[in-house]
């Protein structure tokens, strides 16, 4: 029985017993009773700080519980910090916005969801031609639309960049022309960007790239620097920069009001595709540049050679001098 009781004790009891081969027999008190574990219900129990193996599996069978209970304390806090990623990507990095007209038929249609990339602009990205993008109303562009009434499950997914926010007015148009560009149109078209015409396959089908009209649809401008010229690919059917000429920024959309570019359409899945930059817009010359402008541009970095040159020259025939010295045989005649 001595052989089961080290068994059930711990390690060191087996190295005790080995150093006094004596006491492994030591018989109990009369009257104790034994407890199984080669000790008497008498005795004072395992050294300080040393469990028993019964107490340990007491022990460890009571933290079970604990371990489920801690699971749902943390819940919340991991959805804390699901909701703060969300938001803070909503902020700086993509969210997502409905389609809710049909101005961008058939490159979007109504209803669709878009995912907009926030990040670019905080770099100092500004939008480029061809480009889809969000923008907030530069002056009242949406006077006169219903604004829907969104529910409470619908308020928290906004916020967390999972829906559009209803509070928010914003709108989504083709980048025309940016800062710089002239563009035109005569007729029912083609569209003229700095005298190029573009060939348009996005625009809706049975539209002209020019509208007809009175309102707006006949046009030529010359977009200011910081502004972008924006016009729906449904063109019969956009209220765009066309017919906003009346208002503060003459048609224009300052770039400071821009969310961000249109890259995905996300849903519904059988509308999911990207939405690239057209080929139309990266013909030769739509970038064109005066002679004088190309030389101001030219002029600086011709300044800065011319500057920069002399001071090459120097620091060369300096470390050549240096390199010469450095060879120059010693008094033992080595190198």
């Amino acid at each position: 029985m001595g052989d089961v009781a080290v068994g059930a004790r711990s390690g060191h009891d087996g190295e005790e017993h080995r150093g006094h081969p004596g006491e492994r027999d030591v018989p109990a008190p009369d009257g104790a009773m034994n407890s199984g574990d080669g000790r008497a219900d008498g005795d004072a129990g395992t050294p300080d700080g040393e469990p028993r193996a019964g107490t340990a599996a007491a022990v460890t069978g009571a933290r079970r519980p604990g371990q489920s209970r801690s699971f749902w304390k943390e819940l919340p806090i991991l959805i804390g910090i699901a909701l703060v990623l969300a938001l803070l990507i909503k902020t700086f990095l993509v969210q997502a916005f409905s389609i809710p007209s049909d101005s961008m038929q058939n490159t979007l249609q109504q209803g669709d969801r878009v995912l907009v990339d926030k990040l670019t602009p905080w770099f100092g990205s500004e939008p480029e031609r061809g480009e889809v993008v969000v923008f907030h109303d530069p002056d009242n562009w949406l006077a006169g639309e219903p604004t829907p009434t969104p529910n409470p499950v619908q308020k928290v997914l906004s916020w967390i960049g999972l829906m559009p926010s209803a509070e928010e007015k914003d709108l989504i148009k083709r980048v025309i022309g940016v800062g710089g560009d002239t563009v035109e149109c005569k007729n029912s078209g083609p569209l003229k960007v700095n005298g190029k015409a573009l060939d348009e396959p996005y625009v809706y089908p049975g539209n002209t790239p020019c509208s007809v009209d009175d309102q707006g649809g006949q046009f030529k401008v010359k977009v200011p620097e910081g502004y972008i010229w924006v016009m729906g690919d449904h063109r019969q059917n956009s209220r765009d920069s066309r017919y906003n000429q009346s208002d503060a920024n003459h048609g224009m959309v300052p770039v400071d009001k821009v969310v961000g570019r249109a890259i995905v359409k996300a849903w519904p899945i059988n509308r999911w595709g990207t939405l690239p930059v057209p080929d139309t817009f990266d013909q030769p010359g739509l970038d064109r540049q005066s002679s004088a402008a190309a030389s101001l541009t030219a002029a600086p970095q011709g300044l800065a050679a011319a500057a920069v040159l002399p001071v090459a020259l120097w620091r060369r025939r300096r470390n050549e001098r240096e390199a010469a010295g450095t060879r120059r045989p010693t008094a033992t005649g080595e190198l």
